[in-house]
């Protein structure tokens, strides 16, 4: 997809022009204009020579916009200036002095009284001249509106300019017509033909349309501009420079000259220039510009640290490992500026419209003088109406209705770390009525931590942790990590060991204090040491609970149980509870055991679980629930992609994985499950937002149109004056771009007012009809359920493997992640409490390699 940048666009019948010239040239697919930013979008193989010329010949002009990375953010940030603004605040002020001292000779003699120079008392053809000439410097001022107008007629696309030209230049015309008739009846000494010629002079109606027309062009472009604040805030933060280090000493160079690998420092206060490393030193970062959140984050030796983002303390030195165009910030400006760029399919409707409506404008305007004329009213009269009926149309309303919202919507969305990457997207979230959920990393954690802590009669729980971390400290087990991590955050103090073993059958062992102390699963433990009929029975009530409860001996004596699990987000029930009180139908998808699924789903609140799920059985269930309605997908990993992408809406945790994230459809910079919500929140808001829009810029001209045709002067004798039309379509667009701009006002995250969708699942009722276990017996069985686009039409293997030492579903997700990595297996289905795992292979893979993968993810190959 190329981007271009067009010049010399004034409404939407002028990107309706562009667009239909551009569609037109061999190789386009597809083609989208956007009025607010000035740019084009075009998907195919069509040269862009040939674009431009396209676009050229149209009466327009066209360039490729270009760039890397910051330069990329510079030039964007160069574009979106408001130029526009400052020379409209000129030109309207110098058309307003002009105008003034028109007006003083046209209305403030003959209204007021107001004294003139000697030379115009009683002369009328000499103040028919002054006026002539004040309003020739006033239109001289204006040409722009000429120049676009007649250009866009003689290319065939008439656009707003053309009818307010054509409004002030028939105006001019016929005032310059009545004044060479009244020049006439002075010589013939015709003192009444000259007093009705001084009634029919329009030329402070010519200037005045052009003045007012300017003034709304003037706020208008103050408006715009201000709906593009966002994505200019994020441009801004792309720094200019960066400090490299090189043979031991800083070297201060332009930013796009950093490459991978090099070495960069970041003092206190200073912008991160790259997204990089920590190498050397401690700091605490403040992302908020990237992820909204307001608290800086800790970074040490080996965390990740993002361009643009503000390190607020320490001195840090950093290895660059995504510059230019792949930094995050790069990624977070393109994204933003595409959705900006992008259309919506309710706009639909308004670029069929703007295709035809000056040309309608225009028949309409001719059709009411004619009208007017043939039922005996003056030239004057009938060309004051038709006037106004040019000049009173705004297409120009019709053409911002939906990108000024959709531009405001984005900005708001990036300001809080959600990011949608088309119109499109923005559009359909908020129609959205259903939402699956990946279980881990999604509602989860992602990783285990110590949830009981249960010692055995005689035992203190700080003796049982004590034991239990000495142990588990030479472990590289993730249900280990669970409790050093508690160990330290609760300072315990370690305890030397001596002979530590793992050994098989899930269990370790080592020497602590001169005692045998021994930790494993209870079919382990039970061969060491005698358990109570309370520690089974605290053990199966934590299974059912979705937890793994680890045993623990000493000299033969069990002395306690610490149970570990994935646990749930803090925020994961509240946003789940928003999603149903928005009559979203939740389901939780993951690759875990029924009874773990179900233990997760019930403390989360979701509406329905589908466990022991395949990535191929996940995109199934996709499938499946959008039988019933829209869709989306909300998962954080590689094995989520083709639910992400089969999905009406794929929502991409930010903390998750680069393959999620480009397969998604929203990002969510944050981890936080509350987003979700607030997306879909955004959407409504916005959505709602360019039908008010839309609604007021079709009522507006419905209405305003036979007014101003005069449609009503025999029924209340409204006859509308062409300067207060030309006031009506300078203040119309001005209303739709305020509208726009009460987005900024929209608090994402207020769930008060949220409101069911239509055509909500009632809540409760089960949508999924088969079991998790049929889904992947369908998947294993290549029943052909996948899409016949990716379908290759080779039947799939499949072989199962023993394994020994797998002790929970993060077990299982370590042997799986390491077996998916071979490329002859597509997928893999561990199970902790068969010890097997299920894999589907596209090619034969030798026993050596699946044996590897088993090994280096920490388990025991049996075969």
């Amino acid at each position: 997809m190329d981007k271009y940048n067009v010049t010399g666009m004034s409404c939407a019948a002028c990107s309706a022009h562009v667009e239909k010239a551009v569609s037109k040239v061999p190789g386009v697919d597809k083609v989208q204009v956007n009025l607010l930013t000035n740019s084009m979008t075009v998907e195919g193989s069509a040269l862009v020579a040939e674009i431009v010329a396209a676009v050229d010949k149209a009466g327009y002009g066209a360039s490729l916009a270009g760039g890397s990375g910051q330069q990329q953010a510079a030039s964007g940030l160069d574009e979106l200036r408001d130029t526009e603004t400052p020379a409209m605040v000129k030109r309207l002020a110098a058309s307003v002095v002009f105008l003034l001292i028109l007006m003083y000779f046209s209305m403030g003699h003959m209204m007021w009284g107001w004294p003139l120079p000697g030379f115009l008392v009683d002369n009328h053809v000499g103040m028919g001249i002054v006026q002539m000439l004040l309003a020739g410097i006033v239109m001289i001022i204006n040409q722009k509106f000429f120049v676009n107008g007649f250009k866009g007629a003689i290319h065939g696309g008439p656009n707003m300019d053309t009818l307010v030209a054509m409004g002030s230049g028939v105006s001019f015309a016929w005032s310059v017509y009545v004044l060479l008739d009244m020049t006439v009846a002075v010589v013939n000494g015709s003192d009444t033909r000259v007093m009705s010629d001084m009634n029919q002079l329009y030329f402070e109606s010519a200037a005045m349309i052009l003045a007012l027309i300017t003034i709304g062009k003037t706020l208008e472009s103050y408006s715009k501009g201000r709906t593009t604040d966002a994505l200019k805030g994020l441009m801004k933060l792309a720094p200019e420079t960066a400090v490299l280090v090189r043979d031991g000493q800083e070297v201060e160079v332009k930013v796009d000259q950093v490459q991978p690998g090099d070495i960069f420092a970041v003092r206190p206060g200073a912008k991160i220039p790259v997204d990089g490393v920590v190498v050397e030193g401690a700091s605490a970062v403040d992302e908020s510009a990237l992820t909204g959140e307001s608290i800086p984050v800790d970074k040490e030796t080996g965390d990740s640290v993002s361009g643009g983002t503000v390190n607020t303390s320490g001195y840090i030195r950093c290895r660059a490992t995504r510059v230019g165009n792949d930094t995050a910030l790069s990624k977070i400006i393109s994204m933003v500026g595409d959705a900006a760029a992008s259309k919506a399919p309710i706009a639909r409707l308004a670029d069929r419209v703007s295709g035809v409506f000056v040309p309608a404008v225009l028949l309409i305007a001719l059709a009411t003088f004619i009208i007017w004329m043939l039922v005996g009213q003056s030239v004057g009269f009938s060309l004051a109406r038709a006037i106004s009926v040019l000049v009173i149309s705004c297409p120009c309303a019709l053409g911002l209705a939906t990108p000024v919202a959709i531009m405001v919507g984005n900005g708001m969305g990036a300001k809080h770390g959600i990011l949608f990457k088309t119109a499109e997207t923005l559009e359909s979230a908020g129609k959205v009525q259903i939402i699956a959920l990946d279980k881990t990393g999604t509602i989860t954690e992602g990783r285990p931590s110590v949830t009981d802590i249960i010692p055995e009669e005689g035992m203190t729980e700080e003796d049982l942790m004590t034991t239990a971390a000495s142990l588990e400290s030479r472990s590289e087990h993730p249900l280990a990590a669970a409790i050093m991590d508690w160990a330290e955050e609760h300072d315990v103090k370690l305890a030397e060991i001596d002979g530590f073993k793992i050994l098989s059958g899930s269990g370790l062992t080592a020497k602590i204090g001169g005692s045998t102390v021994t930790g494993g699963n209870l079919k382990f433990i039970e061969s060491k040491a005698e358990v109570s009929d309370m520690l089974r029975r605290k053990a199966d009530e934590l299974a059912d609970k979705g937890r793994t409860p680890m045993f623990f001996a000493r000299d033969g004596r069990v002395i306690g149980i610490v149970a570990a699990a994935d646990t749930i987000k803090p925020e994961s029930a509240e946003a789940i509870q928003q999603l149903r009180n928005m009559g979203i139908h939740t389901v939780m998808l993951t690759g875990d055991n029924a009874r773990t699924a179900r233990a997760v789903g019930a403390a989360a609140g979701v509406d329905e679980v589908v466990a022991g799920v395949l990535p191929d059985g996940k995109e199934k269930v996709i499938r499946q629930l959008q039988q019933r309605g829209k869709v989306a997908m909300v998962g954080d990993g590689i094995n989520d992609a083709p639910a992400l992408t089969r999905a009406d809406t794929g929502i991409a945790i930010g903390a998750g994985t680069d393959v999620a994230i480009d397969a998604a459809d929203v990002v969510l910079m944050n981890s936080r499950l509350t987003d979700v919500p607030a997306a879909v929140r955004l959407s409504r808001a916005t959505i709602r937002n360019i039908k008010e829009n839309l609604g007021w810029a079709f009522i507006y001209n419905v209405i305003c149109i036979p007014v101003a045709a005069g449609l009503f002067i025999n029924l209340n004798g409204w006859a509308m004056n062409p300067m207060l039309g030309a006031l009506a379509m300078s203040l119309s667009s001005v209303c739709v771009v305020s509208n726009a701009l009460r987005l900024n006002l929209f608090k994402l995250n207020d769930s008060r007012r949220d409101k069911p969708v239509k055509n909500a699942i009632e809540p409760g009722e089960c949508i999924i009809e088969e079991t998790s276990a049929e889904i992947s017996d369908d998947i294993n069985k290549n029943d052909d359920l996948t899409d016949k686009k990716t379908t290759t039409g080779e039947n799939e293997m499949e072989k199962t493997i023993k394994i020994k030492g797998m002790m929970c579903t993060h077990c299982e997700d370590h042997v799986r992640k390491s077996l998916e990595s071979l490329p002859q297996v597509d997928s893999a289905a561990p199970s902790h409490e068969a010890g097997e795992a299920v894999l589907q292979l596209n090619a034969d893979v030798a026993e050596a390699d699946l044996k590897k993968a088993v090994e280096e993810a920490g388990y025991e190959f049996i075969g």
